[in-house]
């Protein structure tokens, strides 16, 4: 690999440990913001916002990278991102920090997107397994030490740094992009497809909305969630009649193929579980087994460690088997993975944990990978962002439909565990309260019901994996697609 290879990929692997660890600082930071902004009711907009913005900017910024090159367009994200951040950083009250997340979130569109087509464009097949594993394992590195930067930051100075800090490597991954990044693009006028950006938008913004803002099932939020569900499906329909007749449609509905729609289809899926994973393996290995919250955090590194693995040497079967029997095994492993699970209990033990954690990471790693090239190769070079960018926003929609569904799975049988044990009024955010309604609950009752309404989870995590592994199956052989090039 030669050099100008090399400061794309620190360029790319800056970029993207700049939107990964974001999340994990704030959290970390999110009890002392609040405690000083003074807004506690609002906390959770302070991250659904992120989410949000991110999401919907997402095919805005694919089909932009596709017109206009993917350096300008990344190198624009990074900057958006950077003045959100600055801005986060001046925030003198909740509502302030909330407005300029959302802006962070809109930067974070690009790079979560773009940066997936850069890789498919500048290295080839066989690097990419590599890059791309490595990548993906940011994630990891990002989840471990975003806690701990973000408490020292806060510690040493104050949590306005926590975003501050941003800024230089930010800057110094636009500017590695901008001087290795050798791009061909004719420079034309291009009709851009606002009607189609402005109606998807809207769109993903009502149907997101959903999930981010029903905390209950009760009358009123069954009314909002049909009425959201009915301006979905109204606005897609306007959509996709706009797309039909637009000279630049924001989403060219041509290359969804069979093979690509049952890769985003996997994608999806796959994404419910990794999201699951990485909520409720912490909260099982803190909650049930009892360890501490920085033990907790530290047994995902394996996930992150054997994905890399996955990411190298299930990525160079591609070449050999093709696609398809790449991602077939590795939703097999997560399978394998998911079903050891089921077998946890309050008294397992961490080690057991840590190896079955290690086991769904070489799944997790092995299928992204994979389903990221052959998204990449299914379309051609001016077509690549817009493919990317609509895996990148499915996988989205994936975490963000599978945390609120996992969520009230969970609270669900919890209060369902001690209905069977004939305690009632127990509400799980106040489960470790001394007494919960008339209820005295004890450690060992909690962590049985935390167990229980777990195991629920990994069931669902189950059957998840076999419809992921049944889609696999069916889709198209490539191989003659990757000898070719």
């Amino acid at each position: 690999m030669d050099s100008r290879k090399i400061n794309i990929m620190i360029a790319l692997l800056v970029a993207m440990f700049l939107g990964a660890i974001e999340g994990t600082v704030v959290t970390t930071a999110i009890p002392t913001i609040v405690k000083e902004l003074q807004g506690f009711e609002i906390i959770s907009s302070v991250f659904s916002v992120y989410l949000l913005t991110s999401a919907i900017s997402t095919p805005i910024y694919g089909k932009l990278s596709d017109l206009y090159g993917r350096k300008n367009i990344l190198s624009i994200g990074i900057i958006i991102f950077l003045i959100g951040s600055f801005l986060c950083g001046l925030s003198q009250n909740m509502y302030m920090l909330i407005i300029c997340r959302a802006i962070q979130g809109i930067g974070a569109g690009a790079i979560f997107t773009v940066t997936y087509t850069i890789i498919g464009d500048v290295f080839t097949i066989e690097e990419r397994p590599k890059i791309q594993g490595i990548i993906s394992a940011v994630w990891g590195i990002a989840s471990l030490a975003g806690p701990f930067i973000g408490g020292i930051l806060i510690d040493i100075l104050s949590w306005h740094w926590i975003f501050f800090i941003n800024i230089p490597f930010g800057i110094v991954s636009v500017i590695l992009i901008q001087r290795n990044l050798n791009e061909s693009f004719e420079k034309k006028k291009h009709k851009i497809d606002f009607a189609g950006i402005i109606t998807l938008s809207a769109a993903m913004l009502v149907f997101l909305n959903i999930f981010m803002s029903t905390e209950n099932t009760n009358t009123t939020s069954n009314k909002f969630i049909v009425i959201s569900l009915v301006i979905t499906i109204v606005l897609l329909m306007l959509f996709y009649k706009i797309e039909e007749k637009a000279e630049e449609p924001i989403v060219p509905f041509d290359i969804f193929t069979k093979s690509s729609t049952i890769v985003n289809l996997v994608s999806l899926l796959d994404s419910t579980i990794l999201i699951g994973a990485n909520v409720y393996m912490p909260i099982y290995i803190q909650n049930v087994l009892g360890f501490s919250p920085e033990i907790s955090g530290l047994a995902l590194a394996p996930m992150s460690a054997s994905w890399l693995i996955a990411s190298v040497f299930l990525g160079k079967m591609i070449m050999k088997h093709g696609g398809k029997a790449v991602i077939v095994m590795s939703n097999i492993i997560l399978f394998i993975s998911t079903v050891l699970l089921i077998t946890l209990d309050i008294k397992s033990s961490l080690v057991i944990v840590l190896v079955y954690v290690f086991i769904m990471g070489f799944g997790f790693g092995g299928a992204f990978t994979t389903l990221t090239i052959i998204v990449q190769e299914s379309v051609e070079f001016n077509q690549r962002g817009v493919a990317m960018s609509t895996n990148s926003l499915l996988r989205t929609l994936g975490q963000t439909i599978g945390v609120s569904i996992f969520g009230s799975i969970f609270n669900l049988y919890i209060v369902k565990y001690f209905v069977k044990l004939g305690i009632n009024g127990v509400e799980p955010s106040d489960l470790y309260k001394a007494s919960s309604g008339n209820a005295i609950l004890t450690s060992e009752q909690i962590s049985l019901s935390l167990n229980s309404s777990l195991h629920v989870l990994f069931i669902i995590f189950v059957v998840i994996c076999i419809v992921a592994s049944a889609l696999s199956v069916l889709m198209p052989k490539m191989i003659e697609s990757y000898e070719k090039r």
